[in-house]
Protein backbone atom coordinates (compact mmCIF):
# COMPACT_ATOMS: atom_id res chain seq x y z
CA UNK A 1 0.00 0.00 0.00
CA UNK A 2 1.96 3.30 -0.87
CA UNK A 3 1.95 6.38 1.17
CA UNK A 4 -0.72 7.87 -0.40
CA UNK A 5 -3.45 5.79 -0.68
CA UNK A 6 -2.64 4.75 3.44
CA UNK A 7 -3.96 8.67 3.63
CA UNK A 8 -6.61 8.16 1.89
CA UNK A 9 -7.25 5.54 4.55
CA UNK A 10 -6.78 7.22 7.31
CA UNK A 11 -8.82 10.16 5.95
CA UNK A 12 -11.67 8.26 5.68
CA UNK A 13 -11.72 6.40 8.61
CA UNK A 14 -10.95 10.65 10.67
CA UNK A 15 -14.28 11.47 8.96
CA UNK A 16 -16.08 8.44 9.46
CA UNK A 17 -15.40 9.11 13.16
CA UNK A 18 -16.31 12.97 12.93
CA UNK A 19 -19.88 11.48 11.46
CA UNK A 20 -20.38 9.50 14.46
CA UNK A 21 -20.19 12.33 17.31
CA UNK A 22 -23.89 13.41 15.51
CA UNK A 23 -25.17 9.83 16.50
CA UNK A 24 -23.08 9.54 19.92
CA UNK A 25 -24.41 13.03 20.80
CA UNK A 26 -27.82 11.87 19.57
CA UNK A 27 -27.76 9.47 21.89
CA UNK A 28 -25.42 11.28 25.04
CA UNK A 29 -28.87 14.01 24.49
CA UNK A 30 -31.27 11.23 25.73
CA UNK A 31 -29.80 10.98 28.84
CA UNK A 32 -27.93 13.43 30.43
CA UNK A 33 -27.81 17.09 30.24
CA UNK A 34 -25.26 18.91 27.84
CA UNK A 35 -22.67 20.18 29.95
CA UNK A 36 -22.76 17.72 32.17
CA UNK A 37 -21.75 15.53 29.04
CA UNK A 38 -19.06 17.82 28.08
CA UNK A 39 -17.24 18.01 30.74
CA UNK A 40 -17.28 14.36 30.99
CA UNK A 41 -15.80 14.19 27.92
CA UNK A 42 -13.45 16.47 28.21
CA UNK A 43 -11.80 14.79 31.57
CA UNK A 44 -11.63 11.35 29.91
CA UNK A 45 -9.90 12.92 27.10
CA UNK A 46 -7.49 14.78 28.63
CA UNK A 47 -5.51 12.49 30.16
CA UNK A 48 -5.25 10.29 27.29
CA UNK A 49 -3.70 13.15 25.66
CA UNK A 50 -1.82 14.32 28.25
CA UNK A 51 0.11 10.41 27.81
CA UNK A 52 0.23 11.21 23.66
CA UNK A 53 2.18 14.05 24.66
CA UNK A 54 4.39 12.35 27.01
CA UNK A 55 5.35 9.54 24.28
CA UNK A 56 5.50 11.85 22.19
CA UNK A 57 8.19 14.30 24.11
CA UNK A 58 6.06 17.35 22.98
CA UNK A 59 5.75 20.02 25.22
CA UNK A 60 2.94 22.73 26.34
CA UNK A 61 3.82 26.44 24.49
CA UNK A 62 5.04 29.03 26.29
CA UNK A 63 2.44 31.69 25.68
CA UNK A 64 1.89 35.11 25.28
CA UNK A 65 -1.47 36.90 27.45
CA UNK A 66 -2.98 37.67 23.70
CA UNK A 67 -2.63 33.98 22.99
CA UNK A 68 -4.26 32.50 26.67
CA UNK A 69 -7.20 35.05 25.48
CA UNK A 70 -7.68 33.70 22.03
CA UNK A 71 -7.17 30.06 23.64
CA UNK A 72 -10.06 30.84 26.28
CA UNK A 73 -12.18 32.07 23.62
CA UNK A 74 -11.50 29.43 21.44
CA UNK A 75 -12.71 26.56 24.04
CA UNK A 76 -15.37 28.39 24.76
CA UNK A 77 -16.41 28.66 21.36
CA UNK A 78 -15.51 25.79 19.38
CA UNK A 79 -14.69 23.38 22.12
CA UNK A 80 -17.57 23.64 24.87
CA UNK A 81 -20.11 26.00 22.35
CA UNK A 82 -19.98 23.54 19.56
CA UNK A 83 -20.91 20.62 21.96
CA UNK A 84 -22.95 21.48 24.02
CA UNK A 85 -25.34 23.19 21.55
CA UNK A 86 -24.84 20.09 19.25
CA UNK A 87 -26.31 17.81 22.51
CA UNK A 88 -28.63 20.65 22.85
CA UNK A 89 -30.04 20.20 19.00
CA UNK A 90 -30.14 16.45 19.01
CA UNK A 91 -32.18 16.58 21.62
CA UNK A 92 -35.17 18.30 19.41
CA UNK A 93 -33.97 17.44 15.62
CA UNK A 94 -32.60 14.15 13.79
CA UNK A 95 -29.24 13.38 13.56
CA UNK A 96 -29.56 12.92 9.42
CA UNK A 97 -31.03 16.84 9.82
CA UNK A 98 -27.74 17.29 12.09
CA UNK A 99 -24.82 15.71 9.75
CA UNK A 100 -26.18 17.70 6.70
CA UNK A 101 -26.42 20.91 8.74
CA UNK A 102 -22.77 19.88 10.34
CA UNK A 103 -21.10 19.20 6.73
CA UNK A 104 -21.47 23.28 5.84
CA UNK A 105 -18.65 23.71 8.35
CA UNK A 106 -16.23 24.61 5.64
CA UNK A 107 -18.36 27.07 3.94
CA UNK A 108 -19.85 28.86 7.45
CA UNK A 109 -15.70 28.68 8.11
CA UNK A 110 -15.39 30.68 5.17
CA UNK A 111 -18.58 32.84 5.45
CA UNK A 112 -17.41 34.15 8.91
CA UNK A 113 -13.96 34.94 7.35
CA UNK A 114 -15.34 37.42 5.35
CA UNK A 115 -18.02 39.06 7.52
CA UNK A 116 -15.26 39.30 10.21
CA UNK A 117 -11.80 39.65 8.52
CA UNK A 118 -13.68 41.75 5.92
CA UNK A 119 -12.21 39.16 3.20
CA UNK A 120 -13.31 39.98 -0.61
CA UNK A 121 -15.16 36.76 -1.47
CA UNK A 122 -14.56 35.57 -4.94
CA UNK A 123 -17.36 34.41 -7.37
CA UNK A 124 -16.46 30.29 -6.42
CA UNK A 125 -16.93 31.19 -2.63
CA UNK A 126 -20.15 32.96 -2.93
CA UNK A 127 -21.68 29.76 -5.48
CA UNK A 128 -20.74 27.31 -2.49
CA UNK A 129 -22.52 29.46 -0.09
CA UNK A 130 -25.53 29.71 -2.19
CA UNK A 131 -24.92 25.77 -2.40
CA UNK A 132 -24.66 25.63 1.34
CA UNK A 133 -27.72 27.65 2.17
CA UNK A 134 -29.42 25.60 -0.35
CA UNK A 135 -28.54 21.85 1.40
CA UNK A 136 -29.44 23.73 4.76
CA UNK A 137 -32.98 25.16 3.65
CA UNK A 138 -33.73 21.83 1.75
CA UNK A 139 -34.16 20.36 5.38
CA UNK A 140 -34.44 23.58 7.36
CA UNK A 141 -38.09 24.10 6.44
CA UNK A 142 -39.55 20.63 6.13
CA UNK A 143 -37.93 19.10 9.64
CA UNK A 144 -41.27 17.55 10.85
CA UNK A 145 -40.84 15.62 7.24
CA UNK A 146 -38.02 12.84 9.22
CA UNK A 147 -38.33 13.59 12.62
CA UNK A 148 -36.46 16.90 13.07
CA UNK A 149 -37.34 20.48 14.28
CA UNK A 150 -36.69 24.19 13.10
CA UNK A 151 -35.86 24.97 16.37
CA UNK A 152 -33.33 21.88 16.91
CA UNK A 153 -31.60 22.41 13.51
CA UNK A 154 -30.82 26.12 14.25
CA UNK A 155 -29.08 24.91 17.42
CA UNK A 156 -27.35 22.42 15.42
CA UNK A 157 -26.35 25.27 12.93
CA UNK A 158 -25.25 27.86 15.45
CA UNK A 159 -22.58 24.98 16.89
CA UNK A 160 -21.29 25.06 13.69
CA UNK A 161 -21.02 28.97 13.70
CA UNK A 162 -18.76 27.88 16.88
CA UNK A 163 -16.64 25.67 15.29
CA UNK A 164 -16.29 28.39 12.49
CA UNK A 165 -15.00 31.08 14.93
CA UNK A 166 -12.73 28.49 16.42
CA UNK A 167 -11.20 27.91 13.12
CA UNK A 168 -10.90 31.70 12.60
CA UNK A 169 -9.66 32.46 15.77
CA UNK A 170 -6.74 29.92 15.01
CA UNK A 171 -5.58 32.82 12.79
CA UNK A 172 -5.32 35.34 15.28
CA UNK A 173 -3.02 33.29 17.48
CA UNK A 174 0.69 34.69 17.32
CA UNK A 175 2.81 31.33 18.83
CA UNK A 176 3.04 28.31 16.75
CA UNK A 177 1.43 25.46 18.70
CA UNK A 178 1.86 21.66 17.76
CA UNK A 179 -1.28 20.09 16.75
CA UNK A 180 -1.75 17.43 19.46
CA UNK A 181 -0.42 20.86 22.15
CA UNK A 182 -3.36 22.48 21.02
CA UNK A 183 -5.67 19.48 21.19
CA UNK A 184 -4.74 19.22 24.62
CA UNK A 185 -5.02 22.84 25.55
CA UNK A 186 -8.34 22.52 24.10
CA UNK A 187 -9.15 19.61 26.00
CA UNK A 188 -7.95 21.13 29.26
CA UNK A 189 -9.82 24.64 28.73
CA UNK A 190 -13.07 23.10 27.95
CA UNK A 191 -13.27 20.94 30.91
CA UNK A 192 -12.49 24.20 33.15
CA UNK A 193 -14.61 25.97 30.70
CA UNK A 194 -17.79 23.22 31.22
CA UNK A 195 -17.69 21.65 34.61
CA UNK A 196 -18.85 24.74 36.81
CA UNK A 197 -22.24 24.96 34.81
CA UNK A 198 -22.05 20.99 34.74
CA UNK A 199 -22.37 21.51 38.25
CA UNK A 200 -25.33 23.48 38.43
CA UNK A 201 -26.93 20.96 36.31
CA UNK A 202 -27.10 18.67 39.35
CA UNK A 203 -27.04 15.68 36.67
CA UNK A 204 -27.20 12.96 38.45
CA UNK A 205 -29.93 13.90 41.07
CA UNK A 206 -32.13 12.16 38.47
CA UNK A 207 -29.66 9.30 37.29
CA UNK A 208 -28.55 8.65 33.63
CA UNK A 209 -28.66 6.04 31.27
CA UNK A 210 -26.11 3.46 30.47
CA UNK A 211 -26.43 3.78 26.94
CA UNK A 212 -25.70 7.84 27.07
CA UNK A 213 -22.14 7.19 29.58
CA UNK A 214 -21.16 4.52 27.01
CA UNK A 215 -21.77 7.39 24.09
CA UNK A 216 -19.44 9.71 26.40
CA UNK A 217 -17.06 7.12 26.74
CA UNK A 218 -16.96 6.36 22.84
CA UNK A 219 -17.19 10.44 22.15
CA UNK A 220 -14.01 11.29 24.11
CA UNK A 221 -11.89 8.46 23.21
CA UNK A 222 -12.73 7.81 19.69
CA UNK A 223 -13.83 10.85 17.82
CA UNK A 224 -12.12 13.36 19.85
CA UNK A 225 -8.95 11.16 20.68
CA UNK A 226 -9.10 8.48 18.39
CA UNK A 227 -9.68 11.35 15.25
CA UNK A 228 -7.35 13.76 15.74
CA UNK A 229 -4.80 10.74 15.71
CA UNK A 230 -6.00 9.60 12.39
CA UNK A 231 -6.55 12.83 10.66
CA UNK A 232 -3.05 14.13 10.89
CA UNK A 233 -2.05 10.44 10.38
CA UNK A 234 -3.98 10.66 6.84
CA UNK A 235 -2.69 14.44 6.33
CA UNK A 236 0.70 14.34 6.93
CA UNK A 237 0.75 11.80 3.31
CA UNK A 238 -1.34 13.77 1.33
CA UNK A 239 -1.20 17.46 -0.54
CA UNK A 240 -3.84 19.86 1.67
CA UNK A 241 -6.23 19.74 -1.03
CA UNK A 242 -6.65 16.26 -1.07
CA UNK A 243 -7.13 16.16 2.92
CA UNK A 244 -9.86 19.11 2.18
CA UNK A 245 -11.61 16.94 -0.01
CA UNK A 246 -12.31 14.44 2.54
CA UNK A 247 -14.15 16.46 4.93
CA UNK A 248 -17.10 16.04 2.36
CA UNK A 249 -17.30 12.37 4.01
CA UNK A 250 -18.47 13.45 7.58
CA UNK A 251 -21.98 14.61 6.38
CA UNK A 252 -22.03 11.31 4.27
CA UNK A 253 -21.51 9.55 6.84
CA UNK A 254 -23.34 10.87 10.19
CA UNK A 255 -26.47 10.50 7.57
CA UNK A 256 -26.09 6.63 6.68
CA UNK A 257 -25.01 6.20 10.65
CA UNK A 258 -28.13 7.89 11.71
CA UNK A 259 -29.96 6.00 8.98
CA UNK A 260 -28.53 2.55 10.35
CA UNK A 261 -27.77 2.80 13.76
CA UNK A 262 -30.36 4.85 14.85
CA UNK A 263 -32.67 3.78 12.56
CA UNK A 264 -33.85 6.99 11.41
CA UNK A 265 -36.09 7.57 8.05
CA UNK A 266 -33.79 9.45 5.22
CA UNK A 267 -35.99 11.29 2.92
CA UNK A 268 -35.40 12.98 -0.45
CA UNK A 269 -34.79 16.70 1.22
CA UNK A 270 -31.80 15.15 3.22
CA UNK A 271 -30.25 13.33 0.41
CA UNK A 272 -30.51 16.62 -1.85
CA UNK A 273 -29.27 18.62 1.02
CA UNK A 274 -26.20 16.55 1.39
CA UNK A 275 -25.63 16.68 -2.07
CA UNK A 276 -25.25 20.30 -2.56
CA UNK A 277 -23.71 20.86 0.75
CA UNK A 278 -20.68 18.23 -1.14
CA UNK A 279 -21.20 20.36 -4.15
CA UNK A 280 -20.39 23.42 -1.93
CA UNK A 281 -17.43 21.80 -0.33
CA UNK A 282 -15.97 20.42 -3.42
CA UNK A 283 -16.14 23.89 -4.91
CA UNK A 284 -14.46 25.23 -2.22
CA UNK A 285 -11.67 22.76 -2.40
CA UNK A 286 -11.00 22.98 -6.05
CA UNK A 287 -11.42 26.98 -6.03
CA UNK A 288 -8.72 26.95 -3.56
CA UNK A 289 -6.22 24.62 -5.43
CA UNK A 290 -6.91 26.72 -9.17
CA UNK A 291 -6.11 29.53 -6.97
CA UNK A 292 -2.49 28.98 -5.64
CA UNK A 293 -1.80 26.85 -9.09
CA UNK A 294 -2.11 30.62 -11.07
CA UNK A 295 -0.35 32.15 -7.49
CA UNK A 296 2.23 29.97 -8.18
CA UNK A 297 3.11 30.82 -12.04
Amino acid sequence: MSRQVQGYFYLTLAMLTVGSTVIASKIIASGLPPFTATALRFALALPVFFLLMRASGARLPKLSGHDRLILLIQAGAGSVGYTTLLISGLSLTSAADAGVIIGTLPVVSAAVSILVLRERPGRALLLAVALASAGVFSIAFTPEATGGSLAGNALIFLAVICEGLFILLNKRLTADIAPLAQSTLMTGIGFAVSIIPAIFEAPFAHGFSTSAAAAIVYYALVPTVGGFLLWYAGAERVSGTEAALFTALAPVSAVMLAFVILGEPVGFNQIAGVVCVLAAMSGLVFAGSHRKIIEGK
